[in-house]
């Protein structure tokens, strides 16, 4: 950073999520003391982003046929960085545009609304039950074919809500809000994102894309929440995330 310059509430964000998520086991995060005491500090940051913070703002009024053409993706994506620890950066959802619901396997996660309002709905996966493929088979009606057995995932619905913002942070973890879908509400919508570590194939951390099948019908042994069912899909036709400049302050992690 340049001497004499005033740090960015950005560059702060980036700072504190690369001290909280640097060396952290995401398999045991909740036992945690110093990560949970550095996620709260994190948490205080990210309530007081503002997109004025960032050089962004609500787009101008556009004509619905322009938001309905296939040459205008209805998500798209600014960067902001990204190392082996965490990647940082903007969502911009145009009115009606919805991101489906996907995993973040092995990743933490923090979501914060900049502009617009959002719906998000977030599950949970579900320990796989003894018999799993012969109930799913006899839920379904018609039964799955067999080759789908393997793609159908026990999940239950943890938390749906509507996020602006003046809302907290949505945050997941690799066991809690895993897998959530996002719609823009009533309007353009954006938010900032931090996952750590970031998405990485070759480690096993891909995104998968799911379908809700219908409910089990049944409260979950594990959870609160109604139990479902979340059939694995490739990524929906109608999906697909555009980039463009990320304007805002520099950021160095």
């Amino acid at each position: 950073m340049p001497r004499n310059n005033k740090t960015s509430l950005i560059q702060k964000i980036a700072s504190q999520a690369s001290a909280t998520f640097t060396n952290c086991s995401t398999s045991a995060v909740g036992d945690n003391k110093t990560f949970l005491e550095q996620q709260a500090e994190l948490v205080t940051l990210l309530a007081n982003i503002r997109a004025a913070d960032l050089k962004i703002a609500p787009p101008e009024k556009v004509s619905i046929s322009s938001l309905q053409s296939s040459a205008v993706p209805p998500v798209t994506y600014m960067h902001i960085c990204e190392t082996d620890v965490l990647s940082m950066g903007v969502f911009l959802l145009k009115s009606g545009a919805s991101i489906p619901l996907h995993d973040h396997h092995g990743m933490n996660g923090m979501l914060k609304v900049l502009y617009g309002k959002v719906h998000i709905r977030c599950y949970d996966k579900l320990d796989k039950a003894v018999g799993a493929e012969s109930d799913t088979e006899r839920q379904f009606d018609p039964p799955l074919m067999p080759f789908q057995g393997d793609d159908v995932r026990r999940a239950v619905l943890r938390s749906s809500g509507h996020f602006s913002d003046q809302s907290a942070p949505c945050i997941l973890t690799p066991v809690k809000d895993n897998l959530h879908e996002i719609d823009a509400v009533d309007g353009p919508a954006a938010f900032l994102d931090i996952l750590a570590p970031p998405y990485d194939p070759d480690n096993g951390r891909d995104c998968h894309y799911y379908r809700v099948l219908q409910t089990a019908g049944k409260k979950s042994e594990q959870s609160s929440g109604d139990e479902t069912w979340l059939l694995e899909i490739p990524q929906p036709d109608d999906f697909w995330c555009g980039g463009e400049p990320y304007p805002g302050p520099e950021v160095s992690v």
